[in-house]
């Protein structure tokens, strides 16, 4: 199914996640240059953000604070149409053996516990838009088609989480018009791909921003890199 792509998100009302810096950053600029109102969801109310991203307060290991961000967007911006949950946090360890209990947990918790609850509590406002939109942003190296490796096992685990956290969303949500798709930016050079990554933060923007503009009745629940489906 070919999606329904919206030529300019005027009007529209954007969170995302991580905005001040890497992947995040390219999506919200780009989100704002479709003319979208963009909220950028940072710990740091005082970060440096894209022109035309305004700045709200998120921690997405705490739920009170993802509650009051998503009911001030909505309250400032009347609406809500479009969730990104880009923020993340990389992994550590060659298996599971090696990973420190409160590392698996930390990243459990940003990775896959915030974006559940970011959508959660974003879900009764975007619910009420006409073409409702959640992007997550996952990974292939949580893919399940294919045997997931034991490096960064809690990372992997928490993006293949991310995944499944999207097929259920859908199943659930998609009568009501929702469209929620995970997306692999692809191995970027950010903070967590490191500088031998061979894409550019603008490359790993460029399909969490086409997944943004899908209006209705366009495709949801699935995974995709490069504007084109890839397994689970």
């Amino acid at each position: 199914m070919e999606p329904n792509l919206l030529e300019t998100l005027d009007g529209q009302i954007a969170l995302v996640t991580g905005a001040n810096r890497g992947i995040g950053r390219e999506i919200a600029s780009g989100l704002a240059e479709l003319d979208a109102t963009v909220y950028g969801g940072v710990r740091d109310p005082t970060a440096d953000l894209p022109d035309g991203v305004e700045a709200i307060e998120i921690d997405v290991t705490d739920e009170s604070l993802i509650e009051r961000a998503v009911e001030k967007v909505v309250t400032a911006g009347g609406q809500l149409d479009v969730l990104v949950n880009n923020a993340g946090v990389g992994g550590a360890g060659a298996g599971l053996k090696d990973v420190d209990s409160e590392d698996f947990d930390r990243i459990l918790d940003v990775n896959l516990r915030g974006p559940s609850l970011l959508s959660k509590y974003a879900l009764p406002h975007l619910l009420e838009t006409d073409a409702p939109r959640i992007v997550n942003v996952s990974s292939g190296v949580g893919i399940l088609a294919d045997p997931i490796e034991s490096e960064m096992p809690a990372y992997r685990i928490s993006k293949a989480g991310i995944n499944a956290l999207t097929g259920s969303l859908d199943q659930t949500y998609g009568a009501e018009g929702l469209i929620a798709n995970s997306v692999d930016p692809g191995w970027v050079a950010t903070d967590l791909g490191g500088e031998a990554a061979p894409r550019e933060p603008e490359k790993g923007a460029e399909t969490p921003i086409w997944l943004s503009r899908f209006g209705p009745g366009s495709p949801s629940g699935l995974f995709w890199k490069d504007k084109q489906v890839i397994d689970f």
